[in-house]
């Protein structure tokens, strides 16, 4: 198991959309659990992810746990920027 926070400039909106890019349909192809403005779970592979997203600051704060995919959230992490 991994968690993971980063923080960013760009907003929980976009975050969220690129999350969906990334590990969705289109993506690595996982299955979106759950949805709401600050939350997504995806499942699929034997393991999930799940993130939460927080506006604080002007920043948007994104907490990533995760199980069986600890490189692609890494990935993700280092790409999101």
């Amino acid at each position: 198991m991994l968690k993971l926070e980063l923080r960013t400039k760009k907003s929980p909106e976009y975050v969220g959309r690129k999350l969906k890019s990334f590990f969705g349909q289109g993506g690595l192809g996982l299955e979106l659990k759950e949805e709401t403005p600050a939350c997504l779970t995806f499942e699929g592979g034997g393991g999930y992810v799940s993130v939460s997203l927080c506006e604080e600051g002007g920043e948007t704060r994104v907490d990533l746990v995760t199980q069986e995919w600890d490189y692609q959230v890494k990935e993700f992490s280092s790409r999101l920027g």
